[in-house]
């Protein structure tokens, strides 16, 4: 436990002493314990920052809170104070940065090349063995997909050498045509080089000029008349193609990691994807913790150094990574990964064409990651106890509810009802509301309207009552559900006010309760991540309700609405007139000359489409 008489933390002294090199600090608290690590152009600049009166934001806020000690090294550059950064969190794993854990080396696929006939195998860790590495892949599943792919059309071994060397006749894979049998003789040294090479190019992404060779040596076959083995490589061409088809994403080519940021409230996932030769072989996942509010790019600038340099663990760096946000310090990443790569590295932040469709493809795979890592049962039940904690109950909620409107400027007003439960979103019980007949653009209406709708039907039997209710608002929408409420003689539910905090940032929200009163929750609490996904999670249904909605609105025909008219009238009045809007501007004696509408009809037409 801390010293209660410790000083605070003299910054105003201690920036006195500090260089204005490039360097790395060191931020500890008053038992010792680190805090946070950081690079510095600047030392005394950047250390400044963290201790001026005004303008701090709420993650530096919290972190000068606990500071009692600070220490610093120089460097000689930028570059190496980020390399230093980089090694010291990998070692001390201050809680203030963000936490990857990731320290695993990643698999590849080895060639042998002493061999007479070479052997195709998983490989992690150091590279030692004489031979040839491919690779890195995003996971061993990954590996071994690609090991069975290349089985099935290349034929190339893959047993160990003991069991190679000791063979008096084929083994099982011979007979399912996975191997071509060099143990015992099946096969030339020759015709099994061609099929490691075509093996290795295909490893490198140069399909097409395997599946180009292959065509030549079947035409070639045919033309001898060997028409067995022209079959044979027909069959590869054809094998080859299905795979390039239906397991690999193919386009712009060389070697390139595209990353993606995702940000949402209770977590973040950054995902890495590796092309190889042009191939899409699989992506990777990570799950940061972070203490405080982060952007996307500044989760980036975190991950990148961090994925590359820190202890790489021999994880290559291709020439191009392409992210999904752009970052501040490019230009030095870019300057440090090269000189670690010993060759030129591009960071984009802006592309186009196929890298585009890349990105876009990461970051649809991040935020069906990061949705299914929030809707774990153990995440869900620490978010859920989180909350009991922070409202101060007996028992964990089982059921809440939230409740949003979306319209655009009044027009097409949809209230949406989000309901989670122990296990995450119960989407069969969510409940969406079409608002009609209140003054457009009365928020505070259209919720009274929701509520009532709702809770009205819940006392009447049809569904269950939450423990929680929130409402996405202030005070006046707060203000409505406990008038809805009391006037349904609903009792027992706790209601709480989301308010959106400063610049609509996610963990300055304000929460009230009904009655008076606000519960304040750090930005980092699982209980308030819980409220944060439930409350984006009945804006986005609200909203993709709305635009429903609209668009349906929009595209109706405005003789739908009128009594009398049916899809037999319809017809003949756009028939006649050759659209709706001519139908609009008729005169009462023009719609009479319809067929099927009379002159009483035409009038009711006229005065329903000119409100008279």
């Amino acid at each position: 436990m801390a010293d209660l008489d410790i000083p605070p933390f003299d910054a105003k002294t201690f920036l006195k002493t500090v260089s204005g090199r490039p360097g790395v600090y060191r931020m500890f608290d008053a038992e010792g314990e680190i805090l946070y690590v950081g690079k510095a152009k600047n030392l005394k600049n950047r250390l400044s920052s963290y201790f001026r009166t005004t303008a701090l934001d709420a993650k530096t806020m919290a972190l000068v809170s606990h500071i009692q000690t600070v220490e610093y090294t120089i460097t000689n550059s930028e570059t190496e104070a980020l390399l230093l950064e980089q090694s010291l969190i990998k070692a001390l794993r201050p809680p203030y940065n963000i936490d990857f854990k990731d320290d695993k080396s990643y698999p590849y696929i080895y060639l042998s090349t002493a061999e007479e006939y070479p052997r195709l195998a998983f490989h992690r860790g150091a590279k030692k063995r004489a031979g040839r590495y491919f690779g890195p892949f995003p996971s061993a599943y990954s590996v071994r997909d690609s090991l069975n792919v290349l089985q099935k059309i290349f034929r190339v071994r893959q047993c160990e050498d003991s069991f190679f060397k000791n063979r008096s006749r084929p083994c099982l894979q011979y007979q399912i045509q996975r191997c071509s049998g060099p143990c015992c003789g099946r096969i030339s040294v020759a015709d099994y080089a061609d099929d490691v090479k075509h093996a290795a190019l295909f490893l490198e992404g140069k399909s097409r000029a395997v599946l180009d060779d292959y065509a030549d040596k079947m035409d070639a076959a045919s033309q001898q008349l060997e028409f067995e083995r022209a079959a044979k490589y027909r069959d590869q061409i054809a094998h080859l193609q299905r795979i390039q088809e239906s397991q690999y994403v193919t386009g712009d080519g060389g070697d390139i990691d595209v990353i993606a940021a995702i940000v949402n409230p209770g977590g973040v996932c950054v995902l890495v994807m590796m092309v190889r030769g042009g191939r899409l072989l699989g992506n990777q996942t990570f799950f940061p913790r972070i203490r405080l509010e982060e952007t996307p790019g500044e989760v980036l600038s975190a991950f990148i150094p961090r994925f590359y340099l820190a202890g790489n663990q021999g994880r290559e760096i291709p020439k191009d990574i392409v992210i999904s946000a752009q970052i501040a310090e490019k230009p030095l990443l870019e300057a440090a990964l090269s000189e670690v790569a010993g060759r030129k590295v591009n960071i984009g932040d802006n592309v186009r064409g196929q890298r585009n469709r890349w990105v876009s493809l990461a970051m649809t795979n991040a935020e069906q990651s990061l949705g299914g890592h929030l809707a774990t049962r153990n995440n869900t039940n620490q978010r859920f106890e989180a909350l009991r904690e922070a409202f101060g109950l007996a028992e964990i909620p089982e059921r809440l509810e939230c409740f949003d409107i979306s319209h655009s400027s009044g027009e097409a007003t949809v209230a949406s009802c989000v309901v989670f439960d122990r296990n995450g979103p119960l989407k069969s019980d969510y409940r969406r509301f079409n608002i009609d007949g209140i003054t457009p653009g009365d928020d505070y209406a259209a919720m009274s309207q929701a509520l009532l709708r709702r809770y009205t039907r819940v006392k009447k039997g049809e569904g269950m009552l939450p423990d929680i209710l929130f409402i996405d608002g202030g005070k006046g929408q707060l203000s409505q559900a406990e008038t809805i409420l009391e006037r349904l003689q609903i009792t027992g539910v706790i209601l709480v006010g989301v308010a959106k905090g400063p610049g609509r940032k996610a963990g300055l929200e304000t929460l009230f309760l009904s009655g008076g009163g606000e519960v304040e929750m750090a930005p980092d609490n699982p209980g308030l991540h819980l409220i944060q996904h439930i409350r984006d999670e009945s804006h986005r249904f609200a909203i993709t309700a709305h635009r429903q909605r609209r668009g349906k609105k929009r595209n109706e025909s405005v003789l739908e609405h009128i009594a009398g008219v049916g899809p037999k009238r319809r017809r003949a009045l756009l028939r006649h007139f050759g659209g709706s809007q001519r139908v609009e501007s008729a005169s009462t004696e023009e719609l009479a000359k319809v067929e099927g509408i009379s002159q009483t009809m035409a009038e009711q037409i006229y005065a329903t489409l000119h409100n008279s």
